[in-house]
């Protein structure tokens, strides 16, 4: 499979990923606020909220292996704090922000990780 087949296949595999990610979201009763909500500072995959919390949720999906939970990166918890920072500005100061991760693999129920990591903001 050449490169660009490569590319355009994992972006589309991201994308149901995503859509998989927000049907499990409101299975579980979140409403979903935003999907795919792009700021200056970078982009958050999905915004959800169910009571005071606010969870922006980085959603990973891999075809194969076992080492889903460590592939968010140190850049990209930045990323997305940053993306959050610039988002928080809209929502009542009572609300509170979590950071979780939803893992994706084909054939297998998602992992949702919540309070994947800590921001101090």
């Amino acid at each position: 499979m050449s490169r660009e087949r490569r590319g355009k296949q994992a972006w589309i595999d991201g994308i149901l990923a995503e859509w998989v990610a927000i049907v499990f979201l409101r299975l579980k009763g979140f409403k979903v606020l935003h999907h795919r909500y792009r700021t200056p500072f970078g982009e958050i995959d999905v915004i959800a909220q169910k009571g005071t919390t606010v969870i922006c949720v980085e959603v990973k999906f891999r075809r194969g292996g076992n080492d889903l939970a460590h592939s968010v990166t140190a850049y990209q918890k930045a990323r997305i704090v940053r993306a959050t920072l610039y988002f928080s500005r809209k929502i009542p100061e009572n609300f509170s922000i979590r950071f979780d991760v939803l893992l994706i693999k084909p054939w297998r129920f998602p992992v949702h990780i919540e309070n994947a990591w800590d921001a101090h903001y």
